[in-house]
């Protein structure tokens, strides 16, 4: 038995999310993957992942693993895969590994991108990955108050209902804000970890801030209260993607240094 490392990319637009499901609710990215390789080598696998991305979530950087009897070199697995599988899935790499891997507990740290398109007018090459919003937003001071979420936090505020963490804290290394062109805003979120619906959270409440209805200092009496409803807002799924999972000793610091500036 092998244990083979996948690094994939997929357009989570017509996907009911990564994790396997009943197949009444649709297709999902994991269940599409192990269908192909049942194809491939007539073998069923189950799959370990990084990040369980919602529906309508994207990926540029998933790591995925799984177990495996068949023979198939790794350097021919993603041409095999890629033969099969539909377009808007491709896998990037393949690598055997230790058998202790796995995809999602030996992680270190993720970056996670949001995009929001801040025109009046929607920029419709844009609509399926990034969230349109035609408020303006003030990116100084969603700056101001993406700051205050670094570090290590107890961020049970920003955590949706049914997620299975028993525990709250975690670390960010790095929450920017960026404007790039033609009013198009990156929310970049680097931590060891995430909660269920954590960054869209994060993302919808420096939205408000963005908007003038919440201030850049109030956020840490927000992180504080542990409350749910201090931080209603969730963004819309489309606009967040899964950019790299870090499993190695290497710092985002020296990772993504652009973020660091």
């Amino acid at each position: 038995m092998r244990n083979i490392r996948l690094k994939l990319a997929y357009d989570g637009t017509n996907y009911h999310g990564f994790q396997r499901q009943d197949e009444a609710h649709g297709p999902t990215v994991q269940g599409t993957l192990e269908a192909v390789w049942a194809r491939l080598v007539e073998e069923k696998i189950t799959l370990a992942m990084a990040g369980r991305t919602d529906a309508g979530v994207h990926a540029s950087g998933q790591i995925v693993n799984f177990m495996t009897a068949a023979r198939i070199p790794e350097e021919k697995i993603p041409k095999a895969f890629n033969s099969l599988l539909p377009r808007n899935i491709r896998i990037l790499e393949a690598e055997c590994v230790a058998d202790e891997f796995n995809a999602r507990w030996s992680a270190k740290w993720k970056r996670y991108d949001y995009l929001i398109d801040n025109k009046r007018i929607p920029d419709i090459f844009k609509r399926l990955y990034a969230s349109h919003m035609p408020i303006p937003l003030n990116t100084d001071h969603m700056q101001q108050a993406a700051a205050f979420l670094e570090g290590r936090h107890n961020f049970k505020t920003f955590a949706a209902a049914g997620g299975d963490s028993k525990r709250f804290e975690r670390t960010i290394y790095r929450c920017q804000v960026r404007e790039e062109d033609n009013r198009l805003i990156r929310v970049s979120c680097v931590g060891d970890g995430f909660l269920y619906h954590m960054v869209r959270i994060i993302v919808g409440t420096l939205m408000e801030v963005g908007k003038g209805r919440t201030l850049p200092g109030e956020i840490p009496e927000i992180i504080a209260s542990h409350d749910r409803k201090r931080a209603r807002m969730i963004a819309p799924a489309h606009g967040l993607s899964l950019v790299h999972v870090n499993y190695t000793d290497e710092s985002p610091f020296e990772l993504f240094k652009e973020l660091f500036k």
